[in-house]
């Protein structure tokens, strides 16, 4: 059985939606990958998104780890438009959308964005690639909030609206293992 360890990017300080958009992350916090990197399996494969914000955390935590290469399919949903823009001024420019968008998630898509179901179907199909290509094994995913969120609402078989509810801190991991429709951890900090 394959357990996915998935680990948010370190925090990259934006107010502001942050989808595609390549910033960094502030890996400053030395204790705290630290303790990430102990707590995770020596053992595991590591892979990213092919975002800055976390192939470099993964760089962090990779130790001795084999890392796979970097995989776009694992990059945080596509804002479209509304990447770079703080929430309140998308409020204004799209008020209907934007509040469907949090409280239907679901079809409704950004302009030239992605929507819930797009995002999720394109994590399913990496993971799904991913594990075929390495069954068995622990997986340490370094990747985003809304990539986190789609499998957590995949293992534990909810709604995308009740997976909303669900925290996901920067530098925190989430354990799951698909095959037996366990979370063993969601949001731990160590």
């Amino acid at each position: 059985m394959t357990t996915w360890h998935w680990v948010r990017h370190g925090p990259t300080h934006q107010k502001t939606f942050t989808g595609w958009r390549d910033v960094d992350a502030d890996l400053g916090d030395t204790g705290a990958i630290t303790r990430l990197a102990a707590h995770l399996p020596d053992d595991a494969l590591v892979i990213s998104s092919d975002l800055t914000r976390s192939i470099n955390t993964a760089t962090a935590l990779q130790g001795t780890r084999t890392r796979l290469p970097h995989d776009p399919a694992l990059r945080e949903f596509h804002f479209g438009t509304w990447d770079g823009v703080h929430f309140s001024t998308v409020a204004d420019w799209h008020p209907d959308l934007s509040r469907a968008y949090w409280e239907t998630p679901g079809d409704h898509a950004p302009p030239g964005g992605e929507s819930w179901n797009a995002s999720a179907a394109r994590v399913a199909m990496a993971v799904r690639r991913i594990e075929a290509a390495h069954s068995g094994r622990h997986i340490i995913a370094v990747a985003h909030f809304g990539v986190i969120l789609t499998q957590v609402q995949a293992v534990l078989g909810i709604t995308a609206h009740d997976v909303l509810g669900h925290k996901i801190d920067p530098l925190s991991v989430t354990s799951l293992n698909r095959a037996t429709g366990q979370a063993e951890t969601i949001n731990h900090t160590p």
